[in-house]
């Protein structure tokens, strides 16, 4: 492998353990808030970290990556032992701030699932829908737990942050962008669109049926 292969392995690498630890951070307050015990946050911050990954490996026919490397089961482990222990009261953490640390891992979590979908041959349309499925099915499974609707069917802008982001990486690569590159701008890219739809409520209409007025 030459010195720039092993630059972007070693990025891709650290880039898919950050989006990790803040999805098991997201699912760790969301367990938090609804104030279950200590296995019950680390169920949440695993089905939220590696969730999507799973399904994604799983479809791909490929090993589950945490299953071959047991590092990010441990960083699951630590990041759930440090929520419990500092951060005492979790309705204080302000709703927006588990959004926003929801918004990084599924910027992160699209791109990587983009990636890994090429590198495995696989179609430029189902590298993207890989991408999606690896950023928002561990948000959805966790919101399910929790008996809520999940992020992904509600009118925000979830899903549609996750196909820019594996959209941009494609169309990037595709026209010679190194990867390091096309993975940076394709995260900025979908994390900028769900922090707008955060910060400035903007959302996708939502349909409506109304049984009353048809019959």
């Amino acid at each position: 492998m030459d010195p720039i292969e092993n630059q972007i392995s070693t990025f891709l690498y650290y880039a898919d353990i950050f989006g990790v630890i803040v999805f098991a951070l997201s699912g760790a307050l969301v367990a938090g808030r609804y104030r279950l015990d200590p296995f019950g946050v680390m169920v949440l911050a695993a089905v939220t970290a590696v969730g999507g990954g799973t399904i994604r490996d799983i479809i791909l026919g490929v090993p589950v990556f945490w299953t071959v490397q047991v590092e990010y089961i441990i960083i699951i482990f630590f990041t759930s032992i440090f929520t419990i222990f500092l951060i005492r009261e979790p309705r204080l953490v302000p709703r927006r701030f588990m959004l926003i640390a929801d918004a990084f891992g599924l910027a992160l979590f699209a791109v990587l699932g983009t990636h890994k979908a090429l590198i495995n041959d696989q179609t430029i349309l189902t590298a993207i829908i890989m991408g999606t499925i690896t950023g928002v099915a561990g948000g959805m499974i966790r919101d399910i737990i929790c008996n809520q609707i999940p992020l992904i069917l509600r009118k925000e802008i979830y899903a549609t942050a996750a196909l820019l982001g594996g959209s941009l990486y494609v169309a990037l690569s595709y026209i010679g962008w190194s990867e390091y590159l096309a993975g940076l701008v394709a995260m900025l890219g979908a994390l900028i669109l769900r922090l707008v739809g955060i910060y400035w409520n903007v959302s996708l209409p939502a349909f409506k049926f109304d049984d009353e007025l048809n019959g």
